[in-house]
């Protein structure tokens, strides 16, 4: 009896500290999108300023998948945005490039191990409330929908999603407030929405060569 007392008091324990510190890993085999030779597009047109979005999985460490990207970017404010991360963006004109964009996606979820975006993205198990620490920022990703119909529209379908909301506090100076990461259990990443602070938001869709 004692024991099992022990064990229910240990249980509602690390229930309490999970739900306290948020989720901060996620576990599974890595995903077929995480792969080598994967890779992420975006619209064939521009889509708010950006155009030729190309990004591909070009090795696979540890189970962690880095990228290389470029796209052509024109808008001025997304160009700010990804200006203060120097150390993942180089900015010549309008062509913006990366090198080290660092994932770990598995069947479970998506976790950025890049130092400038730390922390679970999404987990698709994840409840609307559920919250995940910006590494050691004192910010939260916080699940804020979850769908249990095909309402979102995606290419020429409707999925369900996931939305992820991040504050971006450390961007108001440069008119930007928040960006929301939708995702789907099969298709990973569909897009991110950026919100300015004029509630301009900004949309920009992700379709990946392979599937979870």
């Amino acid at each position: 009896m004692k024991t099992k007392a022990l064990l229910s008091a240990l249980l509602l324990t690390a229930l309490f500290r999970c739900k306290k510190d948020g989720i901060k890993d996620i576990a599974g085999p890595v995903s077929n999108m995480g792969q080598i030779g994967v890779t992420v597009s975006s619209s064939t047109t521009a889509v708010n300023g950006v155009s030729n979005f190309n990004a591909t999985v070009s090795s696979l460490e540890n189970g962690v998948s880095v990228y290389t990207a470029s796209a052509n970017v024109t808008n001025q404010t997304l160009k700010n945005l990804l200006s203060n991360y120097p150390s993942v963006f180089t900015i010549n004109g309008n062509t913006v490039s990366a090198n080290n964009i660092r994932l770990k996606q598995t069947t479970e979820g998506v976790k950025c191990e890049t130092d400038a975006f730390p922390g679970v993205v999404v987990k698709y198990g994840s409840k609307v409330g559920d919250v995940y620490p910006v590494g050691n920022t004192g910010v939260n990703r916080t699940v804020i929908s979850k769908s249990d119909t095909d309402d979102y529209p995606y290419g020429f379908m409707l999925i369900k999603t996931i939305q992820v909301e991040q504050p971006l506090p450390n961007l108001k100076f440069a008119g930007i407030t928040k960006v929301v990461w939708i995702a789907n259990h099969k298709f990973g990443i569909v897009a991110a929405e950026v919100y300015l602070d004029d509630n301009t938001k900004l949309t920009f869709p992700f379709y990946w060569s392979a599937e979870n």
